[in-house]
């Protein structure tokens, strides 16, 4: 069963279509989908796409929207993920490349969600850009005060915060960007990931792969990721199928396995 780990559904770019959408990501083999929250001011949507049965939500608030509520409560977070329809906590964490949010804010409302995956034992979805030192200290830091789990989505970060996060026990998920042909870096990031901590994703509606770079992406281009997997750790489509799918109901355990 093909998993599309990270989808952004409520996103504007689908308001025309969404229904459409999600059924040709099922015509393609995509059993499970999780939309994943950008801001909590923004969960209403997030969580009204998780109405379809195939499809799970995060509450959480994306480094690019920490300025927006700077005195997020782990509280606030921990109330909305008691929704039987979340399954982790996030998009998080630090993005010093836009630095569209001081990053004095992103790393305390960062913080706060660390602390909500621990309180709740929900997964914490991480975004990390051009931040990997601060990165790595954080998620050290806040593993230390208790362990909570760890997923680096669309990981495209440095060997050393790689192997730091792997050490904390993260599982690592991998989107489009790996069919990108100037993306040979993240390719080798790729075959030092954990095989059993692998994860696939598209990040719609962002990050088309291959051969629909440039377009608006959908989960129904997920089996094109899943190829590059394949290919780069020189796993057969099968193989890279079950491992997938074996990583996805490990950190996302809140979802029964069919």
């Amino acid at each position: 069963m093909l998993i599309d780990s990270h989808v952004n559904l409520h996103a504007p770019q689908f308001d025309e279509d969404r229904e459409a959408v999600i059924e040709r990501a099922r015509a393609a083999g995509v059993g499970l989908m999780v939309n994943i929250c950008d801001r909590v001011s923004n969960f209403p949507a997030v969580r009204q796409v998780a109405n379809h049965p195939d499809i799970w939500a995060t509450v959480g608030t994306h480094p690019h929207e920490a300025k927006e509520n700077p005195d997020l409560a782990a509280k606030t977070l921990t109330d909305l993920a008691a929704d039987p329809r979340v399954v982790g906590i996030g998009e998080c964490g630090l993005d010093f490349h836009y630095d569209l949010s001081p990053r004095d804010v992103q790393a305390k409302v960062f913080r706060v969600h660390c602390a909500a995956a621990r309180a709740t034992g929900l997964p914490l979805v991480v975004h990390t850009r051009e931040a990997d030192q601060s990165m790595g200290d954080i998620l050290e830091e806040e593993h230390a005060r208790g362990a909570f789990r760890i997923l680096m989505h669309c990981y495209t970060s440095g060997p050393e915060l790689a192997a730091r996060a792997a050490a904390l026990g993260a599982w690592f998920s991998v989107s489009g960007i790996a069919t990108f042909k100037a993306a040979e870096d993240v390719r080798e990031a790729v075959r030092a990931m954990p095989a059993d901590r692998i994860l696939v994703e598209t990040d719609c509606p962002y990050l088309a792969p291959v051969p629909y770079r440039g377009r608006r992406n959908e989960p129904a281009y997920l089996p094109h990721v899943l190829a590059k997997l394949a290919e780069i750790r020189g796993w057969t489509l099968d193989e890279a199928d079950q491992r997938t799918e074996d990583a996805f109901f490990a950190v996302f355990d809140k979802i029964a396995r069919p």
